[in-house]
């Protein structure tokens, strides 16, 4: 039975102005599973109009009743962990151990945010003027147009929304057309289930061939004062570029090409399962994979053989099975895109290590190259799929080198059973993110995240999502009268 789901404007579902609709795939039947409204800018203006009109109100909610409402989502979003899983196994491929994750962090990122609410912000300054008290204080924006993705679509609809929320923002969000359900209604029905009041979260659902304009259309509407993006580099250098040109703040975490590297002292084992976990996790699709493994040239043969035979041994296929680790791509385009970048790197000299071959409809086959050179695409082209290079290093400078040679800069994972060693390395490192004796795929809410260089700007987690997403003001009170020239 097909699902059918409207926008949400001001606390109710509500069709699009036009009444068109857009069908919601699965990607790995190919059958459609939801049909949602296909909202365009009308639509936008309707949501902005809402929460605008929703934002004075919400705005002044007493910190411990907006902190009771976070604290129930969280426990609400818990309780619905089987339906957050049926619904991103049909609309996103994910397999049901990836799905019960997203769960869990999405709601800890609602009982950080909620902790962040209560949490002290601003200071008190010294003043210039006798018996003057000084304040830096930090408020709302306003309205802010969230945006997210379907690769990890609970954790990162939840992201997209909770900071703003949670400094006392109302949003706008456009989930992604892969996944409107999974980031954006879904997520929508929590809070609005929580106690979120009317209009302060609004969604405006679209077809993929409407998303530049609604996307646009958002951006430039006078009311929104923010935008908060998640998704790829270029396309968030569209976004930015849009915000830019209306002189209004972004946060954008964008893509990554991301190394772990596997120095001389590492414990091989630990460093074969970690390396896997990174790739292969969600089948790669996600802004922290680790597409590039770097191994220290005497570990190499063995990291090698075992990572290889690992890889090798991974189930792929049906994200129903529950022994499934390489489920489908989020649509066959991006199945055949990955394949290409494999093409193209054998075809000018590397070699497939293990996998490769066709895809079959969207599920690629989890693959293993080396020889991967400057002039083939995938040394620069984020793979985001079940696909890594494994090069090797002689030296710590090599090594740091060769991660660093990259436009990105989200996170980066290094193996060492040597903490002091694998800090001298992390500092060296330029990306906004390092774990050392740990892989690249990590997250946790009270944790300030985010990239440098073209993986973005701007930080979520913690106090750091609420200073993102709020204005610093200066206010001043004379305890006596001042003394003028005239």
């Amino acid at each position: 039975m097909t699902i059918t789901r409207d926008l949400l404007i001001g606390g109710k579902d509500t069709p699009a102005a036009s009444g068109r609709t857009a069908d919601d795939l699965n990607p790995y039947t190919g059958e459609v599973y939801a049909t949602v409204a296909a909202g365009g800018p009308e639509d936008v203006a309707r949501a902005v109009a809402a929460a605008d009109a929703a934002f004075p109100d919400w705005a002044a909610v007493t910190p411990f009743d907006r902190r009771k409402i976070f604290l129930t989502a969280a426990d609400l979003l818990e309780s619905r962990a089987a339906q957050a899983a049926e619904i991103m196994r049909h609309e996103a491929g994910g397999t049901a151990p990836w799905a019960h994750f997203n769960v869990a962090l999405a709601a800890n990122i609602l009982r950080e945010a909620a902790a962040a609410i209560t949490a002290p912000r601003g200071d008190v300054l010294s003043a210039q003027e006798a018996g003057a008290l000084g304040l830096a204080v930090r408020e709302p924006m306003g309205v802010v147009a969230a945006f997210a993705p379907w690769n990890a679509p609970v954790i990162l609809g939840v992201r997209s929304v909770a900071a703003p929320l949670a400094a006392g923002n109302t949003v706008v969000m456009k989930p992604s057309e892969d996944a409107p359900l999974a980031c954006g209604l879904f997520v929508a029905d929590v809070l609005r289930d929580a106690g979120l009041p009317d209009g302060v979260l609004n969604v405006v659902t679209n077809a993929p061939e409407d998303a530049a304009e609604v996307a646009e259309a958002l951006i430039a509407d006078e009311r929104v004062r923010m935008v908060n993006f998640t998704g790829s580099t270029g396309v968030g250098r569209v976004v930015g570029s849009h915000a830019a040109r209306h002189l209004k703040p972004a946060v954008l975490e964008l893509g990554g090409k991301n190394a772990v590297i596997v120095l001389d002292d590492a414990d091989v084992d630990y460093a074969v399962d970690a390396a896997a976990f990174s790739v292969f996790m969600n089948s790669g699709q996600i802004c922290m994979s680790g597409d590039r493994i770097l191994v220290h040239e005497s570990l190499a043969e063995e990291f090698t053989a075992k990572f290889n035979a690992k890889v090798d041994a991974l189930p792929c296929g049906d994200p129903a099975d529950p022994s499934t680790v390489v489920g489908p791509l989020v649509r066959p385009e991006a199945a055949q895109r990955v394949a290409e970048l494999v093409r193209d790197a054998v075809a000018k000299g590397a070699t497939v290590l293990t996998g490769g071959g066709a895809p079959e409809g969207s599920v690629h086959p989890a693959t293993v190259l080396s020889g991967v050179t400057e002039d083939m695409d995938l040394y620069h082209a984020e793979a985001f799929g079940p696909v890594c290079v494994v090069a090797t290093f002689a030296t710590d400078d090599e090594a740091i080198a060769l991660a660093n040679a990259t436009d990105h800069g989200l996170t980066c994972g290094i193996i060492t059973e040597n903490g002091t060693h694998g800090l001298r390395v992390a500092r060296r490192i330029r990306t906004g993110i390092v774990h050392v004796n740990d892989q690249s795929v990590a997250d946790e809410p009270q944790a300030p995240f985010g990239g440098i260089k073209q993986s973005g700007y701007g930080r979520f987690g913690g106090r750091w999502g609420l200073e993102a997403f709020s204005d610093t003001r200066w206010i001043t009170l004379a305890t006596q009268h001042a003394h003028y020239p005239f």
